[in-house]
């Protein structure tokens, strides 16, 4: 499939660490796809080039590693950004969502003021695997008004299934394993 980006550039800064966070999971750090000048454009770009510009208000972009990628994804958009945070985390009147992930559980907040009614958001993270955090996000942005129009990911761990949390909802991952 030719999708106009370089899928072997991207995939060769992304580097396994075995038993991280816990024995038995191996982690995928995009710190050195991220380090890399010409990956992490290639990522920022190859995202963009998924959504349309004028099709998108806001980019949620979930901590922390999605914040990096998701701010000049809204950036080239000409939206705004909007991060999804770990519980306790944001100062003001705030909405929250628990979940569970392939090691534990979790939750993640937005301001309750973070969108309008209809504003047609983006979600934007580094890793899609068994998607309890998409779905938990896709659940914070329904839940104040706002449309989600599609997810981007770097990375999808296929294996994990993290796509049925999605409920059909669009989403695009630049690499898959």
């Amino acid at each position: 499939m030719d999708d106009g980006f370089d899928r072997d550039l991207l995939a060769a800064r992304v580097r396994d660490v075995p038993d991280f966070p816990k024995p038995g999971i191996v982690f995928k750090d995009v710190t050195p796809l991220l380090g890399d000048p010409k990956a992490f454009a290639t990522a920022v770009d190859a995202i963009v080039l998924q959504f349309g510009r004028g099709e998108v208000d806001k980019v949620l972009g979930i901590e922390a590693r999605g914040f990096i990628l998701a701010a000049p994804v809204a950036y080239h958009f000409g939206a705004g950004f909007v991060p999804a945070r770990k519980a306790g985390k944001l100062p003001a009147a705030r909405r929250s969502v628990a979940y569970e992930l392939e090691y534990g559980t979790e939750a993640i907040e937005v301001h309750e003021d973070a969108f309008r009614p209809g504003d047609r958001v983006l979600i934007v993270d580094d890793v899609l695997a068994t998607g309890g955090t998409a779905a938990a996000a896709v659940k914070l942005v329904e839940d104040l008004g706002a449309h989600v129009v599609g997810l981007a990911f770097l990375i999808e761990l296929g294996f994990l299934d993290g796509a049925a949390k999605l409920e059909g909802r669009r989403h695009v991952s630049l690499l898959d394993y």
